[in-house]
């Protein structure tokens, strides 16, 4: 499972004192990014034509986030499909060890060249794999 601390900022406070909705699906992207980036899931055109897109989230809110709460966000592939898989993220108040969102995001292969949907290559699926067994 890969976990990322985040910081807060002042702006992603709103005028109800917690951290926005809107915010909180901004953790959910960054720890999308640095996992992928750390477990070898391409996004970027430079890592080649095949990459990844969103085709649906699925979010609950647990509990609020204040400015001053130590949070992070965790993720990790569950599913594995033919042509997507499953990533199910936490953004987890690191004093309480409570999570305050869940996020289950279904993720879809894609080939940029074609513009169509794309099988996940198997070397991507053991890259991940072998990431996730080793930061458990």
């Amino acid at each position: 499972m890969h976990t990322l601390p985040l910081q807060i900022r002042f702006n992603d406070v709103d005028m109800m004192g917690h951290v926005n909705n809107a915010v909180i699906m901004e953790f959910f992207d960054l720890g999308k990014s640095h996992y992928f980036a750390d477990a070898g899931i391409p996004v970027t055109p430079e890592e080649g034509d095949f990459c990844v897109m969103v085709v649906h989230l699925d979010v609950d809110f647990h509990s609020q986030i204040h400015y001053n709460d130590r949070i992070a966000v965790t993720s990790e592939v569950t599913h594995w499909g033919n042509k997507s898989f499953q990533v199910t993220q936490q953004v987890v108040n690191l004093d309480s060890g409570k999570p305050c969102a869940t996020c289950h995001t279904v993720m879809s292969g894609y080939m940029r060249s074609t513009a169509t949907s794309a099988p996940i290559p198997e070397e991507v699926k053991e890259s991940v794999r072998q990431y996730d067994s080793a930061t458990k």
